[in-house]
């Protein structure tokens, strides 16, 4: 076969992973992993994750297209169309590029029999894409390509905010980090040609201007630097950890919250890291052992940390353990809240899912208040938009326990601008002026009864 064209291989190189996320259920992350050692893996995985941000607004317009049924097209030839329509509508290419790179891209797929169907389908999307949009347009949900159930979920929910969600879940995210000596970072990376902002509501987030590749930033291999957007940052700072306390974070992986708990108070008594197997187990070691190598105190604290690979939601899981002053748990849930960092959550994410979800919280949330001291703080956080994973299911919690408490919000812990307060907790929304991503946090205590 013939050199594809220079372009072409990196469309390939995109088709394949958005194969494996739209027709084999992979998340993007898992299908991009195999482009990491790529010189155009930055190329590969912009037009992937372009590609799921819009994805269910192309795939309406090109329907009309074909004159055939879905389900008689190769997966990969599927994926190649919908990949070139992106390419043509959303990027800065001239369209008759695009389409040439995707008929290239066809014989590279092994479709040398269908580049006249290629071609054909692509050059008519070109001419009729104005009007096919229209027709897609018309409904919210095709506009801002998101699933039907979501908006109808927000609408529900939050029906003064829906608009600014959806249009937030389709820009680009900022580059947020965590720096615990913020300002000498800012000036470091000001020094190295790099402009960033202080996020004045959150002590250690800062803001990139242009996003970079992690491993250009200085100090990240250091463990001066992580990257963490500043919603998520609440989590640790909700916890208000003293010296000697023993801590709980529960479901730790990758390990970026259970740093941090470090950075906040390295006095700890005892930290305890979970997730649900070994291999969760290993990038939350991954993440203290480029932590620790800022200092040698935080080498050490990181050094003290157990990790256990264990069912939370187990009734014996923690059967041995003493109780703990502080637990951080944050639940695995839906991730509608962090739809612009992960937006193939809009293919992969199922309103079914949601009932075995909320039973999944529910049972963590119960066992872990059951290993919280007396006088103790359990910060319970998700990063869902959607109530019934977060204040409803707090609230039912609360009702049905009666040893636990709602506390308020830290004095000292500044609310994000736009942040809702609700009966239970506080709802962070993508879109509202904190520019964070979608997070909910409550903050419960134990009482003696």
């Amino acid at each position: 076969m013939t050199a594809l064209a220079p372009g072409a291989d990196t469309l390939v190189a995109a088709v394949t992973a958005m194969s494996e996320v739209v027709h084999a259920g992979r998340s993007a992350d898992d299908a991009l992993a195999f482009a990491e050692s790529r010189p155009d893996r930055s190329a590969v995985r912009a037009i992937v994750l372009g590609t799921l941000r819009w994805y269910l607004r192309l795939v309406p317009a090109m329907r009309e297209l074909v004159d055939r049924p879905a389900e008689q097209i190769e997966p990969s030839l599927r994926a190649l169309l919908v990949t070139a329509a992106h390419q043509i509508e959303y990027s800065r290419s001239a369209p008759e590029v695009s389409v040439h790179l995707a008929v290239d891209a066809a014989r590279g797929l092994g479709f040398a029999r269908a580049t006249g169907f290629v071609n054909a389908v692509l050059r008519r999307f070109v001419r009729e894409r104005e009007a096919l949009f229209a027709n897609v347009d018309r409904e919210l949900a095709g506009c801002t390509a998101h699933p039907e159930w979501f908006v109808a979920a927000l609408q529900q929910a939050w029906p003064e905010h829906v608009q600014a969600v959806l249009d937030a879940n389709d820009r680009h995210p900022p580059m947020v980090l965590r720096a615990t000596a913020r300002d000498e970072y800012i000036a470091e990376l000001a020094a190295d040609g790099r402009e960033s902002i202080a996020i004045d509501w959150c002590p250690s987030a800062l803001q990139l201007a242009h996003a970079t590749a992690v491993s250009a930033l200085p100090g990240f291999r250091d463990g001066r630097v992580s990257v963490q957007d500043a919603g998520a940052q609440l989590a640790v700072r909700l916890l208000e950890t003293p010296p000697g306390a023993r801590v709980l974070d529960a479901c730790a992986a990758p390990g970026g919250k259970t740093g941090h708990i470090l950075e906040c108070q390295p006095q700890l008594g005892e930290l305890l890291a979970v997730d649900l197997d070994d291999s969760r187990i290993s990038l939350v070691r991954s993440t203290l052992t480029r932590l620790g190598a800022r200092d040698a105190a935080l080498a050490a604290a990181c050094a003290k940390v157990r990790l256990q690979a264990a069912d939370l939601a187990a009734r014996d899981a923690l059967g041995g353990e003493a109780p703990f002053d502080r637990i951080l748990l944050d639940a695995p849930c839906s991730a509608t809240g962090v739809i612009r960092r992960h937006p193939d959550i809009k293919l992969l994410r199922r309103e079914s899912d949601l009932d075995a979800l909320v039973v999944t919280q529910r049972r963590l949330l119960e066992r872990c208040f059951a290993r919280l001291a007396p006088g103790g703080r359990l910060v319970y956080a998700t990063c869902s938009v959607l109530p019934r994973e977060n204040e409803e299911l707090v609230q039912q919690f609360l009702a049905a326990t009666p040893a636990a408490i709602a506390l308020p919000w830290p004095a000292d812990v500044a609310l994000p601008p736009g942040a809702l307060r609700r009966a239970i907790g506080v709802q962070l929304l993508p879109g509202v002026a904190a520019d964070a991503d979608g997070f909910y946090y409550a903050v419960l205590g134990r009482r003696d009864l």
